[in-house]
């Protein structure tokens, strides 16, 4: 696909987690803009288990009701991740077809303390993980890719038979813990875990995706873009990713935790073979597939991401920023080389020689238990020459005073014009689990609902 397309070298998601990042991607975004934080606690991530009381709210615009305008059928394959009641499920949210969960794929429960996560076709429960829809956690085998890879294939050659212009967001959780692969691919990785399987998996997936497109003669009129939502766990090790020379990973601004693959594609508009130092974010895809599309994004509101249309052609690259946040916090921002820190903080704890987000990785004063404001004099780094985040520029130095000179008024101006969504995600419900979704019915797989005791959501990091 790179070899094919354009590789991003400065790809960011728009948060160090998972639901926060994809609400970012499917409205533009900042997730403190469309509501995906929480305010119970500061500079905390949050998200969307199956106790979460809210979702992406109504009136953010997503990307498949604006495709929708001018005749796009739309179909998510895979987790969504933007609330499991049925008022924010895909359905509602401008997406013709359905095929996956509205959660991740944690598990098995024991369906009376707590209910296994429904897979649903469209808005109906077909199965749940682990249940109907099986994962040995102990071997780490599933067949579960596979049967979204059929769906994926099987939608696209429904709307090119049908001549429709189509959005397909897969969005397989196979490689989020407990990791898993089917029979094909476990235990044929390098690695030999379920993860390194896992990741084998999704290649092949993705190769056989874009051979369809090939094969159906739809390639050259179609865009295709490869990235994450957040940066690789590395607190489990040898059963997660690992994110090379950046530091530390999922859960942290750092740039292990928000820098991401990113692979454009598509054949005859995307010089073959390039590379790119554009800064990009996961948000830009909005407004870029809007470009595509030949639609504008909303004028009501501010749109985080920008159209990255002149950068896939080989034209020009945009100057920009981008911002790292950490729930209702500003934690850094980079522009062009140069990264300054506002905030720091890795995680809680007591041993200064030992952090679960940063694995092997202890930098004095950088990786830090406590949360440390350094608003007064932010920490810069040159993130081009030093990606590790380990050499902080000497704020006597001229490079620092040139770096920061610029910095100082785009943050500026950004929190004076921020106007900051209400959050979606303070308040945590046992009564709204995964019980008795729509579809439970038809298969004798309700499950009593308990009482309603709603409190607020207690986010660790």
């Amino acid at each position: 696909m790179a070899d094919e397309g354009l590789l991003f070298m400065d790809f960011y998601t728009a948060n160090p987690l998972c639901s926060p990042s994809r609400a970012a991607l499917m409205s533009g975004r900042l997730p403190i803009r469309n509501g995906f934080y929480s305010t119970n606690a500061h500079a905390r991530n949050a998200y969307t288990p199956q106790t979460i009381v809210g979702g992406i709210h109504e009136h953010e615009i997503l990307l498949p009701q604006l495709l929708k305008t001018v005749g796009y059928k739309s179909k998510i394959i895979g987790k969504w991740h933007l609330g499991h009641r049925e008022q924010y499920l895909p359905l509602r949210r401008g997406f013709d077809e359905f095929f996956g969960s509205g959660n991740c794929h944690f598990g098995p429960f024991n369906d009376e303390s707590a209910p296994n996560i429904p897979v649903y076709k469209n808005d109906r429960m077909v199965g749940r993980y682990y249940t109907n829809f099986t994962i040995n956690k102990v071997t780490g085998e599933s067949n579960i890719s596979q049967i979204f890879l059929r769906e994926g294939l099987s939608f696209i050659e429904s709307q090119v038979s049908a001549g429709n212009p189509f959005f397909l967001y897969w969005t397989p959780d196979a490689t989020h813990g407990p990791a898993y692969a089917s029979p094909a691919f476990h235990g044929k990785s390098i690695r030999g875990t379920p993860y390194g399987d896992a990741v084998m998996e999704m290649d092949y997936a993705v190769g056989q995706i874009l051979d369809k497109l090939k094969e159906l003669e739809v390639d050259m009129n179609t865009f295709v873009f490869f990235t994450s939502d957040n940066g690789a766990a590395t607190y489990r090790k040898a059963y997660a990713g690992d994110n090379g020379p950046f530091l530390c990973g999922k859960e942290t601004t750092y740039e292990g935790g928000m820098r991401e693959p990113g692979i454009a594609w598509w054949p005859g508009t995307i010089p073959a073979g390039g590379v790119t130092h554009q800064l990009g974010t996961i948000m830009d895809l909005f407004t870029t597939s809007l470009a595509v599309a030949g639609l504008k994004p909303p004028q009501d509101r501010i749109i985080d991401g920008i159209d990255l249309s002149p950068v896939l052609r080989g034209q020009h690259t945009i100057d920009r920023p981008v911002w790292y946040y950490r729930g209702n916090e500003m934690m850094a921002v980079r522009v062009g080389a140069y990264k300054a820190h506002y905030w720091l903080w890795t995680e809680f704890g007591k041993d200064p020689n030992s952090f679960t987000f940063c694995q092997g990785q202890l930098i004095p004063n950088v990786t830090v238990h406590d949360q440390v404001n350094h608003t007064g004099e932010p920490v810069v780094f040159n993130v081009n020459r030093d990606p590790g985040e380990k050499y902080m520029l000497n704020p006597h130095s001229a490079e620092y005073k040139h770096a920061i000179s610029t910095i100082q008024g785009i943050v500026d101006q950004h929190k004076k014009t921020l106007i900051k969504g209400e959050p979606s995600l303070n308040y945590c419900d046992n009564a709204v689990m995964n019980w008795a979704p729509a579809g439970c019915e038809d298969l004798g797989y309700c499950l009593p609902v308990p009482s309603s005791k709603p409190k607020l959501c207690y986010w660790d990091h």
